[in-house]
C-alpha cells in the first residue's frame, strides 16, 4: 500500500493548479465526444450515404481542422491561450447542433467543415497552455496524465454512444455540445492566460517571419511528417474499421464496446508508461510504436469476430500509448519558447491533413484494391515509419539539446494578468 502511495505521488504530485483545470475540462470534453467515433456509421446507415461519401465528409472534418490549427496556433501566440480556447469551444458547440440537425449531404459536409475548424484550433492553444505552465522536469508526466484523462472519456463515451446511437442519433450531438460548453466554462472561469509576456520576450512576443522560420526547421518538419504517416495509420480506425466490422454484420453498439478496449487498457496502463519509457531513446521508443500500431492494424485484415477485432485494437493500443508521451515532450522540446502556438499548430496541421485524407484514402483503396490490401498498406506503413524515426532520431535530440542550452524551448513561463504570481 505504501508503495502505491508513493508511485500515486510521484505520478500525480507537484503539477500547477492550473494543469488540474485543464485535465478537468479534457476529461470533461472527451466523455462526451461521441459524435466522431460513431459519424461513419451515422452516415452510412441513418443518412444512408456511400462509403465513398461518408469519407468524403470526414475528410472535410479534417480539411477544416486544417484551416483551424494553423488559425488557432497563429491566435495562441498573437492574440492569447485563453481566449483562442473559449472561442474554439463555443464556435464548436454551435456547429455540433447544427451538423446534428443537417440532413442534405452539402448541408453535412459543410458542418463537418466548420466543426473541424472551431474544434481543431483549440489543440495549439491547448498543448502551448500546458507547455506554459508545467515544468519542463514535470512535462512527461503531465502529458501522460492529459492523455490518460482522454482516454478514461473516450473509454467511456464509446461505450455509451453505442447505447445512445440505438435510442436517438441526434443525443449524441447534443450531448457532445454540451460538454463543449462545460470546458469553456472551467476554461473562462478558472483557467489564466498563460501566454508569456516580460522582458525577456517583449520583443519575440509577436517574431516577424515566423512561417519562415518553422518552414526552414528541416529537423522538426521531418518529425512532423513522420507523425502524419503515423496518423493515416492510427485514424483508420475512425473511419474504416467501423465499415469494416459493419461488413462482417457486427452492429454499431459491438464497435463502441470493441473501441472502447483502447480507451480502457490506456487508462488501466497509461500511467505506468512513463516509468517504462523514462530514461530511454525516444527514437527507439517512437520507432517501436509505430512497429506496434503496424502490426496491429494489419492484423485487422484476418479478423473477422468482434473477439478478434478486439485483440487487433489492444495491439494497436500498446503501440498509441508509446507513442502519444515521447510525440509530446519531444514538441515542447523542439518549440521555441515565443512560438510555441504556432508549432503546435504545425504538429496539429499533420493530424488535420491525415483526418482529411486518411478516411478519403482508405475509402479508395477499400472499395478499388480490397479490404486485406488495406490493412496490409497500414502494416508496411508503420514499419517504414519505424525505420525513419531511428534515422532522423539523432538529429532531433541534437536540437533540443541546442534548445535546452539557449534557454528558448524550457525557460520558465509567467502568467500574464498581472498581478497574479506565476502558476509554474
Amino acid at each position: 500500500m505504501r508503495t502505491m502511495r508513493s508511485w500515486f505521488r510521484d505520478t500525480t504530485g507537484g503539477l500547477p493548479t492550473t494543469f488540474w483545470y485543464l485535465w478537468s475540462g479534457t476529461l470533461i470534453n472527451r466523455l462526451g465526444s461521441f459524435v466522431l467515433v460513431f459519424l461513419a456509421i451515422y452516415l452510412t446507415q441513418e443518412r444512408g450515404f456511400s462509403a465513398s461519401q461518408a469519407g468524403l465528409v470526414i475528410g472535410l472534418w479534417g480539411v477544416g481542422g486544417a484551416f483551424g490549427t494553423t488559425a488557432g496556433g497563429t491566435l495562441a501566440d498573437r492574440w492569447g491561450r485563453r481566449p483562442t480556447l473559449l472561442t474554439a469551444h463555443v464556435g464548436a458547440a454551435a456547429m455540433m447542433l447544427a451538423l446534428g440537425l443537417a440532413r442534405d449531404l452539402w448541408a453535412v459536409a459543410l458542418g463537418a467543415l466548420l466543426l473541424g475548424m472551431f474544434a481543431e484550433a483549440a489543440r495549439p492553444a491547448f498543448g502551448a497552455m500546458m507547455i506554459d505552465v508545467v515544468p519542463a522536469k514535470d512535462r512527461l508526466r503531465a502529458f501522460s496524465l492529459n492523455y490518460w484523462a482522454i482516454n478514461l472519456g473516450f473509454a467511456c463515451a464509446a461505450v455509451l454512444a453505442g447505447l445512445a446511437a440505438q435510442a436517438n442519433y441526434l443525443l449524441l450531438f447534443v450531448v457532445d455540445a454540451a460538454t463543449m460548453l462545460i470546458t469553456a466554462l472551467i476554461i473562462f472561469s478558472k483557467v489564466p492566460e498563460t501566454r508569456q509576456v516580460g522582458p525577456a520576450t517583449a520583443t519575440k512576443a509577436a517574431p516577424r517571419g515566423a512561417l519562415r522560420t518553422i518552414l526552414t526547421d528541416r529537423v522538426y518538419l521531418g518529425f512532423v511528417a513522420l507523425n502524419l504517416f503515423a496518423a493515416l495509420v492510427f485514424l483508420q480506425h475512425i473511419s474504416m474499421l467501423p465499415i469494416a466490422m459493419g461488413d462482417d454484420g457486427l452492429s454499431p453498439a459491438t464497435y463502441g464496446s470493441v473501441i472502447a478496449l483502447n480507451g480502457i487498457l490506456i487508462v488501466v496502463g497509461q500511467l505506468f508508461v512513463p516509468r517504462l519509457i523514462r530514461g530511454r531513446s525516444r527514437s527507439h521508443v517512437l520507432a517501436l510504436a509505430s512497429v506496434v500500431m503496424g502490426v496491429g492494424f494489419g492484423l485487422t485484415a484476418f479478423a473477422g469476430t468482434a473477439w478478434f477485432y478486439g485483440l487487433t485494437v489492444l495491439i494497436w493500443t500498446v503501440g498509441e500509448m508509446l507513442n502519444s508521451p515521447s510525440n509530446s515532450t519531444l514538441i515542447a522540446e523542439l518549440s521555441p519558447a515565443e512560438l510555441r502556438g504556432r508549432y503546435q499548430g504545425v504538429f496539429s496541421l499533420s493530424w488535420q491533413i491525415a483526418g482529411a485524407s486518411a478516411p478519403i484514402l482508405g475509402g479508395l483503396v477499400r472499395e478499388h484494391a480490397g479490404n486485406d490490401t488495406l490493412w496490409y498498406g497500414c502494416a508496411a506503413l508503420g514499419l517504414l515509419t519505424a525505420v525513419a524515426h531511428l534515422v532522423s532520431g539523432p538529429a532531433r535530440e541534437r536540437r533540443a539539446a541546442e534548445l535546452r542550452r539557449s534557454g528558448e524551448a524550457l525557460a520558465p513561463v509567467t502568467a500574464t494578468r498581472a498581478p497574479q504570481p506565476a502558476e509554474a
